[in-house]
């Protein structure tokens, strides 16, 4: 197909893009605003930035940060409206609505001290949703058609959007992993967005803590591979589905360590407890996902809580309280906050998704 052609009837509309997109939008917003704290009004027009002086200082990450951000922002634009219009105008309008946010949270930040807005930040996410709006036209029909993908999602995932939701949920976890400060697949620590600073608690022996964390990403193993499995249709690949999130799952941890903490060892994450945990879900997860439906929703909501009791008790590790003072500094700053946002509340959200599909009506998900 043409990149310039008209819309295509083939082409259905994805309430999975749709809820990608509002909560891609929600994540760059809280990154761009982050710490969101000392708001204050400074007297000068929050979009003067736009025509300051070329910065003195530009980095390559900086540059490349604001550019990646935006571009899955432009594809999933781009999906959500091509089977609504011609794919030159989605793309466009990619862009322009790129472009839009971006001056919007830009300005926000003269707003906050710890912030310093850029015209080069701005060019840099148009740039962005621009490339990004132009891979999201030109795939859609491969995406929205009747192809390969279509099929596949037909065969493997439950219909509806309910469905869609626990994807989005998955992909949530997923992103998680990308912070290297937290304990393997810990999720729903509050105690640093709760309170800025505190007594860091008592420290145990190592077997204790190696217990912990064992515990702790075995039960949020068997947790995720329980919410998978009410995402897959009945009798479809539930196996090798959750052996596809495990292994991707990993892959984003080992490669949060590679790309964010370059000076530590790839597998520094594997540890002994995260070795028992993965051993320890793994067969326990095999066993489990054949329980019926109602019982491995049950199941799952009682793993998430009991991981999140155990992550907000568990001892510091001194290890990474050493190694990992960079991931809280300099250009990982609104990384970190996004990863610890979005880490923090995941078990929450899965909490709510697993109750609900618990007590609904048998309509979507593992009908």
């Amino acid at each position: 197909m043409a990149f310039g052609r008209g819309r295509s009837a083939s082409l259905r509309e994805s309430p999975l893009a749709r809820v990608l997109l509002t909560l891609y939008v929600l994540l760059v917003a809280y990154a761009t605003l982050y710490p969101l704290a000392g708001w204050r009004d400074s007297g000068a027009s929050p979009f003067a930035f736009f025509s300051a002086p070329w910065p003195r200082y530009v980095t390559a990450f900086d540059i490349g940060a604001n550019f990646f951000g935006y571009v899955p922002y432009g594809a999933l634009c781009a999906l959500v409206l091509r089977p609504r219009m011609p794919a030159f105008a989605a793309a466009l309008l990619a862009l322009l609505s790129g472009a839009a946010l971006s001056l919007v949270l830009e300005a926000g930040q003269s707003f906050l001290p710890a912030r310093i807005p850029s015209n080069v930040d701005v060019l840099a996410n148009v740039a962005g949703a621009a490339c990004g709006g132009v891979a999201g036209a030109w795939l859609a029909p491969r995406i929205l058609g009747h192809g390969p993908l279509e099929r596949l999602r037909s065969a493997a995932i439950a219909p509806g959007a309910v469905a869609d939701l626990g994807l989005s949920l998955l992909g949530l976890w997923l992103f998680a992993q990308l912070n290297p400060a937290t304990q393997l697949f810990g999720a729903g620590d509050l105690r640093e967005l709760l309170a800025a600073s505190g007594p860091a608690g008592e420290r145990h022996t190592a077997d204790v803590f190696v217990a912990i964390e064992a515990a702790v990403a075995a039960a949020n193993l068997v947790a995720v591979a329980l919410i998978a499995s009410a995402v897959i249709r009945p009798q479809g690949p539930v196996l090798r589905a959750v052996a596809a999130l495990l292994a991707a799952a990993l892959a984003v941890k080992t490669l949060a360590f590679v790309i964010l903490m370059p000076r530590e060892p790839a597998l520094a994450w594997l540890t002994p407890g995260a070795q028992l945990g993965l051993g320890g879900g793994v067969a326990a997860a095999l066993l489990l996902l054949r329980l019926p439906r109602t019982a491995r929703l049950v199941l799952g909501a009682v793993l998430l809580m009991v991981a999140t009791v155990l992550v907000n008790l568990a001892p510091p590790n001194p290890y990474f309280a050493e190694t990992i003072k960079v991931w809280a500094q300099g250009h990982f700053l609104n990384f970190n906050g996004l990863t610890r946002l979005v880490s923090a509340a995941w078990p929450f959200a899965a909490l709510s998704y697993l109750v609900y599909l618990a007590t609904a009506p048998r309509r979507e998900p593992g009908d």
